[in-house]
């Protein structure tokens, strides 16, 4: 029976610093270290072990994968990377102070922006700190200037069905260490959860999500891997 275990990255500077991160690189904390290490940890305790795996291009999510692998002793596995398992681009937000924006433009406003399904932030403006338009490993890609969730889902779909989706037929076990946008597009795709709904979906740092599939991967069921 097909298996996905999803991760989301360790708390990262950003989270720790409650600032709007996107795909602005931001390494992990010593926490979000020590919450990957303990993800590898609760992998190898459970005997979920991933065969193959799958991260984004983003610092925070590639040092989360490599350390909970080597906590499951499964830092051997293939894994590919690739910027569609990126987070949401937040656009204009990148790098503000998530409390200070909100007293800037409301707390409504700026939940909006955060968990409404199609509606995205402010464009990041060409130029600015965070443009990413010099970084060598988005040559050749179009980078957006700023994504709604609905923006995000229609980047990462297309990506697990070609790229994830062979892996789980053909009965690899497969871990995804990305971030909390692209993992909720998985969620909610695989879930299908309606969109007026996944605005209350939240991905927590470091605890392993595992999708018992069918052969047609349709979810048979969606858990902790904690709880169990």
């Amino acid at each position: 029976m097909p298996r996905l275990i999803l991760v989301r990255h360790g708390q990262s500077q950003w989270n720790l610093e409650n600032r709007f991160t996107g795909w602005w690189d931001v390494d992990l904390t010593a926490q979000g270290e020590a919450e990957a290490i303990a993800a590898g940890q609760l992998l190898a305790e459970k005997g979920v072990l991933p065969t193959v795996a799958f991260t984004s291009i983003q610092t925070r999510a590639i040092r989360t994968l490599h350390f909970a692998l080597e906590a499951a002793g499964r830092l051997w596995i293939p894994e590919t990377k690739d910027w569609r398992l990126n987070e949401r681009h937040y656009g204009g937000l990148t790098g503000l102070d998530k409390a200070e924006t909100a007293a800037r433009h409301g707390d409504e406003q700026v939940k909006i922006w955060r968990r409404s399904f199609d509606i995205p932030p402010p464009v990041l403006e060409a130029g600015s700190q965070y443009d990413l338009g010099g970084d060598a490993r988005y040559a050749g890609i179009a980078i957006p200037n700023t994504e709604s969730l609905k923006d995000t889902i229609a980047r990462v779909l297309p990506y697990y069905e070609a790229a994830i989706a062979p892996e789980l037929r053909a009965g690899e076990t497969v871990l995804i260490a990305a971030h909390g946008n692209s993992l909720r597009a998985l969620v909610k795709h695989l879930s299908n959860i309606a969109d007026a709904d996944i605005t209350g979906l939240e991905i927590p740092t470091g605890q392993p999500i595992v999708f018992e599939l069918d052969e047609n991967l349709v979810a048979l069921e969606r858990y902790y891997l904690s709880e169990r």
